[in-house]
């Protein structure tokens, strides 16, 4: 199964915008999205991508009620999700998830930090797509999850 990862997108429409392209292009089943979405306006384009979208909350999520109301599925973290015969853990920074909840996971997706990340550690996947926004280290970047493998791509955007 393939399934686009994002965060951190921080109302920069046009990087989501090119998320979105992206991921209709590689024909992604799902998309995880970490959180710091930031203001509900902006999650309308993620609607682009018309199948399953599992989201978290950031800490950059102020309008919470907002965003609630167009994703009634966001939780605040820690999202347990199986997928593609894979268990996945979604938390917003790595340092919030508990010991317990990762031992059960086999792919571990966070954001917050604004860093990709792509590394396989004590037999599991760590997948940061880092920050779809740009706005902190200048590219605008998102992942393509094989759960097959598991592995990930990260993928540069322009936009």
């Amino acid at each position: 199964m393939l399934i686009g990862v994002i965060s951190d997108t921080h109302d920069r429409l046009p990087a989501v915008d090119a998320a979105m392209r992206l991921f209709h292009q590689r024909r992604v089943e799902a998309v995880i999205h970490a959180g710091d979405f930031v203001a509900p306006f902006a999650v309308k384009r993620l609607f682009a991508y018309r199948g399953p979208l599992h989201v978290v909350y950031g800490n950059n999520d102020g309008e919470r009620a907002g965003l609630k109301e167009l994703m009634p599925q966001i939780v605040d973290g820690p999202l347990m999700l199986e997928l593609g015969g894979r268990s996945i853990l979604v938390h917003h920074f790595i340092d919030w998830c508990s010991p317990e909840d990762m031992s059960r996971a086999q792919i571990v997706i966070t954001g917050h930090t604004h860093e990709a990340v792509n590394r396989f550690e004590r037999e599991k996947l760590f997948l940061n797509p880092g920050e779809c926004c740009g706005w902190v280290g200048g590219r605008c970047t998102v992942a393509l999850l094989d759960t097959e493998g598991p592995s990930a791509e990260l993928c540069e955007l322009e936009a």
